[in-house]
């Protein structure tokens, strides 16, 4: 089975980056705007590029990958301009696009590629994550949206009380549509991951089962050092994971939390468990905003300048003989940073005497 990451260009001019496992049926889902999200707000959108990868997990990081770049550095991808891409790029284009398909696709097209050199061991494939019988949709979406938010795509449902797919599910979800849309349902725990090599269960119980026991932070860890596929699986909200249930993992994650009041619910442990995975993976960051550079000492003894003159003809310097020591305390507080509560109280001062002018 192929997984393909994609790019489109929408009306407005952005481009959208996504994965899927069947490429024609969701470049025809987006163009009908049959996707609730981005791209069913910016109608049309064109195809532009694809590359296909024998596993979700690789296909998965290019999108992270690509979702990262820029515009000029998409664009030349899409042209396959390779030099371009490393031009634009501050370390190598590594994430084993190139070696995973020989030939890419722009606008439909093949184009050759030189062979590039072997590629860097890969990455730990990001884990399924389970959910046993849970009750209702808004939950069900609600951990979809935080699953999305750190990276996690693969949604498994085991037995859902209110069947599949759920109405409820999709406005919890907030544009995390496509984590729903390619949920899939199992009938039992076991069938649900039956493909998967390492099975951790989230509880606060151990219920009296022998188990080696992780924090989300040491699951985590686990989980990226083995390339094999790993499924959490999380319980019903009321009641959690029973102990048939707990009895099929290997591994027990449970959460450290206030003993006087354990109460996270099913979206708050997929949140916690899956931004510990996310740590290890490059997911976008905020874009850092660089502090305005200091004022000159020129500047700073203009002002300090100025605050003397405006206090002076307010008479706010008395007895005459505390003079010189007020200005020395204004200066050192409007030089420091952490002011203290007398600090405060002289700034306050000053400015009722600015209000309020005094003759002296």
């Amino acid at each position: 089975m192929a997984f393909h990451t994609y790019i489109l260009r929408c009306s407005d001019g952005h481009y959208y980056v996504g994965h899927t496992d069947n490429l024609e049926r969701r470049i025809a889902q987006h163009q009908a705007g049959e996707i609730p999200g981005y791209t069913q707000t910016r109608l049309p959108v064109a195809f532009l590029w694809s590359a296909d990868f024998p596993s979700r997990a690789e296909a998965l990081q290019v999108e992270l990958q690509l979702k990262g770049w820029g515009r000029p550095k998409k664009e030349a991808l899409i042209r396959g301009d390779w030099q371009a891409v490393q031009a634009l790029a501050r370390k190598s284009f590594d994430t084993g696009l190139r070696q995973a398909q020989p030939l890419l696709r722009t606008n439909g097209e093949e184009e050759a590629r030189e062979a590039e050199p072997a590629p860097a061991p890969a990455p730990a494939p990001p884990p399924v994550l389970v959910l046993v019988r849970p009750q209702l949709g808004e939950n069900i979406g609600k951990a979809a949206r935080a699953m999305l938010n750190f990276g996690l795509t693969e949604l498994r449902l085991v037995a859902p009380r209110d069947g599949w797919p759920n109405p409820s599910a999709g406005p919890a979800a907030s544009g995390a549509d496509r984590v729903l849309a390619d949920a899939t349902v199992y009938n039992s725990v076991a069938d649900a991951v039956a493909d998967c090599a390492h099975v951790f269960a989230t509880t606060v119980r151990r219920r009296g089962v022998v188990k080696p026991v992780m924090s989300p932070e040491q699951a985590a860890v686990a989980i990226h050092g083995d390339s094999s596929r790993a499924a959490i699986l999380f319980g019903p909200e009321r009641s959690g994971l029973d102990s048939d249930d707990v009895a099929i993992a290997r591994t027990i994650i449970t959460v450290p939390i206030n003993p006087e009041f354990a109460s996270l619910n099913l979206a708050q442990a997929v949140m916690v468990v899956a931004y510990e995975w996310s740590k290890h993976v490059a997911l976008a960051q905020p874009s850092r905003v660089e502090p305005d550079p200091p004022a000159l000492q020129a500047d700073l003894d203009g002002m300090i300048g100025q605050w003397d003159t405006m206090l002076e003809e307010a008479g706010y310097f008395f007895p005459p003989d505390r003079t010189p020591v007020t200005k020395r305390m204004m200066r050192t507080l409007l030089t420091k940073p952490n002011w203290s509560a007398q600090e405060v109280r002289t700034v306050r001062g000053m400015l009722t005497a600015l209000a309020k002018p005094q003759k002296r």
